[in-house]
């Protein structure tokens, strides 16, 4: 039997350092355990020598090619027709203890096997290998696979055994049909031929307006009306979700305009909200205080208010929690009070004995005047009896810059004040401390006021300040809605859940 696979043409694999060999099976030894090739091929290159004998030990894998037709003749034929495309070396071959050929130099490099196709003559039809032409498992290690061709077949044989054993029977695959021809798997993935593939480009934008998007989620829409979809409870849009700040009820629109002055504001202001703060005059700021001493909200009350409003505002410049901390007993800050004989530096004792209850060092300046108001007197009272620091001389104010400067020295009836030397002496001190200025009811026009502030604290309403007046702050010194109604201003409150808030200009 091991004489039916004469003619044959196989692929053998000697592993990485003897190559691969490809030839006609010349002659089959069942006893010495030997297969010759004639022609050989070794690694895609013709071999010098005309035969090549191999013994089983020396076999890895091992793959037929082309079996021969009952027609075909078993004779030694050229393999120079097979196409070869493996790379490789040439080999040299000589006579073994034996007497037969052997590889004695291994190659220089190695391939791994390519099994290589070849179209015959043979008609489409289906072939049955008889019993006769039955590979021994004497010289096979585990087992034969049949592969099927074009219009052939090609065998894989993986390795060859010393042992001996009983013959199989194999039997060839079938490859898919078309076009009443067998036809290889490498061919149905790479017979297509090459000047069938298209030179331009893929139009995109022409295919992508072909599609009707409105047709599509139309059809789709009707689908989902017949088939019931909807009615069986799918959602068709994933439920709102809300967070924790926000109202799932319905509610009336916003409206930013909530405060409306009789006369046309010189400049309106923003909240952090949108709602629209507009700006008066001073006179009907004045009118607006007037009105509501009258009702009972007192000098003293809106001096307290005041003072704890802009007392609040300046620990929050000041650090805050980070800042004012039971230990941080060495970073006290310290914060120097400018103020004038008059109702504007009342309100900035006030503001600096609510300070000093917060354990902060407070230096306040007042000039020395035969006659004080008596709110200024009252003030001075009470701040007297705190840790605060009182001195009437600029010489006796710090000469390293304080955390914090709070300007009162300002006033809108009083402007001869402006003319005296202790106040050109505070302003020179201030302009050279280089500390940020938070001033508290500053007046209107820009040219009154001698130090450029930072923070700027308006009462109740804005005035039109200017860019000398820094960021402006609106605090709520309790003024109620109906004395604003009174004095013709409808007003809604914007602050809130604060009784400070900041102002942007719109």
């Amino acid at each position: 039997m091991a004489t039916d696979w004469l003619g044959s043409i196989v692929s053998i694999n000697c592993g990485e350092s003897l190559g691969v060999y490809q030839g006609r099976v010349s002659a089959v030894d069942q006893v010495s355990q030997t297969i010759s090739l004639t022609r050989p091929f070794h690694n895609g290159v013709k071999c010098l020598v005309p035969e090549v004998t191999f013994r089983a030990g020396d076999i890895t894998e091992l793959k037929i090619l082309e079996i021969p037709g009952p027609g075909d003749s078993r004779q030694c034929g050229d393999l120079q027709q097979t196409e070869m495309s493996i790379p490789g070396v040439g080999c040299q071959v000589g006579p073994s203890q034996n007497g037969t050929g052997k590889v004695l130099k291994k190659p220089i490099s190695s391939s791994a096997p390519q099994n290589i196709p070849r179209r015959t003559d043979m008609k489409n039809q289906d072939i049955i290998i008889s019993p006769q032409q039955q590979c021994s498992k004497s010289y096979m290690d585990r087992h034969m696979e049949t592969l099927t061709q074009s219009k052939g077949f090609r065998r894989r044989h993986n390795s060859w055994s010393s042992s001996s054993r009983h013959p199989n029977q194999v039997t060839p695959k079938k490859s898919g049909l078309k076009n009443g021809q067998m036809k290889s798997k490498d061919d149905e993935c790479f017979g297509d031929d090459i000047d069938e593939i298209p030179d331009t480009d893929f139009d995109f934008e022409g295919n992508l307006a072909l599609f009707d998007k409105a047709a599509v989620f139309e059809e789709i829409e009707t689908y989902e009306r017949r088939s019931g979809t909807r009615s069986r409870g799918t959602p068709n849009e994933k439920p709102a979700r809300y967070r924790h700040d926000e109202n799932i009820l319905e509610s009336e629109p916003i409206v930013y305009r909530r405060i409306v002055v009789p006369q046309n504001a010189n400049k309106e202001f923003c909240t952090d909200s949108g709602l629209v703060v507009p700006s008066v005059s001073y006179e009907l700021h004045k009118k607006l205080l007037s009105v509501a001493e009258k009702h009972g909200l007192t000098l003293e009350r809106r001096l307290e208010m005041t003072g704890v409003c802009a007392s609040q505002m300046a620990l929050s410049l000041l650090g805050g929690p980070n800042r004012l901390n039971p230990k941080n007993v060495h970073q006290r800050p310290t914060v120097a009070l400018l103020c004038g004989p008059h109702v504007k530096g009342a309100q900035g004792i006030s503001c600096g004995r609510h300070l000093s209850n917060h354990d902060v060092h407070v230096i306040l300046f007042l000039p020395n005047f035969v006659k004080m108001l008596e709110s200024i007197t009252n003030e001075l009272n009470l701040f007297s009896k705190t840790q605060g620091q009182q001195v009437s001389s600029v010489k006796d104010l710090p000469d390293t810059p304080v955390d914090l400067v709070i300007n009162c020295l300002d006033c809108h009836e009083n402007a001869f004040l402006r003319d005296q030397p202790w106040y050109k002496a505070v302003v020179d001190w201030a302009n050279q401390n280089r500390a940020p200025v938070l001033s508290i009811d500053p007046p209107i026009n820009e040219m009154e006021q001698g130090i450029d502030a930072k923070w700027s604290l308006a009462l109740g309403l804005p005035l039109p300040l200017g860019e000398r007046a820094g960021r402006v702050y609106l605090c709520d010194i309790g003024i109620p809605q109906k004395v604003f109604q009174e004095v013709g201003i409808n007003y809604h409150s914007p602050f809130g859940c604060k009784f400070v808030i900041p102002l942007h200009s719109t």
